[in-house]
């Protein structure tokens, strides 16, 4: 299991600790210094099931300044959000975590951890 984090963020130290707490083997990894590339974000989107403007924070700074609000959601406009996501990863939505079976949840409440854990 991998948890994407910023380590500033509540619900990232809530995740992990319930993580710890679990006695759950995980890698962190701290995403807005070691950034993921387009192809990790679009596999992470394939193991959520969503599109990059689901799990984007559309409320952030970057995203005001890029206009995200007003970016087209739709398959034309996918990579667009992708290089938005890589570029500015602060806009990506934490904690995310990469499950054994190959799935992916946004792990912003306690039940979406233990989700992930029993995966």
């Amino acid at each position: 299991m991998e948890i994407w984090i910023n380590p500033a963020c509540s619900k990232c130290r809530s995740a992990v600790q319930l993580l710890d707490t679990e006695g759950a083997e995980y890698t962190v990894r701290r995403y807005l210094e070691d950034v993921p590339s387009p192809d990790e974000i679009r596999a992470v989107l394939d193991r959520l099931g969503l599109e990059p403007w689901d799990i984007t924070r559309t409320q952030e700074a970057d995203a005001k300044e890029l206009g995200l609000k007003e970016w087209p959601r739709e398959a034309g406009s996918r990579e667009q959000w992708i290089s938005a996501l890589a570029g500015h990863p602060k806009l990506i939505q934490r904690p995310i975590i990469t499950a054994d079976d190959g799935t992916a949840v946004v792990a912003r409440t306690d039940e979406a951890v233990r989700d992930a854990m029993g995966r």
